[in-house]
Parts: C-alpha cells; sequence; structure tokens
C-alpha cells in the first residue's frame, strides 16, 4: 500500500482560496435560481397531494350518511 504525502500547510495556502474571491467566480443569481426550483417543487408536491386527497375521496358521495 502506497501512502500519498498529506499537503503541508504550505501547500494548503496555495491551493485555497478567500472566501470573497470564491463568492465573485459564481454565477450570478445562484441563490435565487435555487429559490425559484425550490418554491416550484414545493408547487408539484402540493399539487400532488391535492391530486392524491381527491383520488382517495371520489369515492365518496356528500350527504351520504353511514
Amino acid at each position: 500500500m502506497s501512502r500519498e504525502p498529506t499537503p503541508s500547510a504550505a501547500d494548503k495556502d496555495k491551493t485555497s482560496e478567500p472566501a470573497e474571491s470564491r463568492d465573485e467566480t459564481r454565477a450570478p443569481g445562484g441563490k435565487r435560481t435555487r429559490q425559484i426550483v425550490a418554491g416550484a417543487a414545493i408547487g408539484i408536491g402540493s399539487a400532488a397531494l391535492v391530486a392524491a386527497l381527491l383520488y382517495a375521496n371520489r369515492g365518496r358521495k356528500t350527504g351520504e350518511k353511514s
């Protein structure tokens, strides 16, 4: 088994970037896109729940006494 050398502290400083520069390289509107996707997913899930409830209650008639 060969072991890979662990990077030293000097190597880590070369590869890591400051938080500000990482944020600047992201695509603009990333947070907004995630919010839109999350909203769409919630809407689809809500519609699926309503459809399931309508399907489950389709045999029941209103005003019917047990």
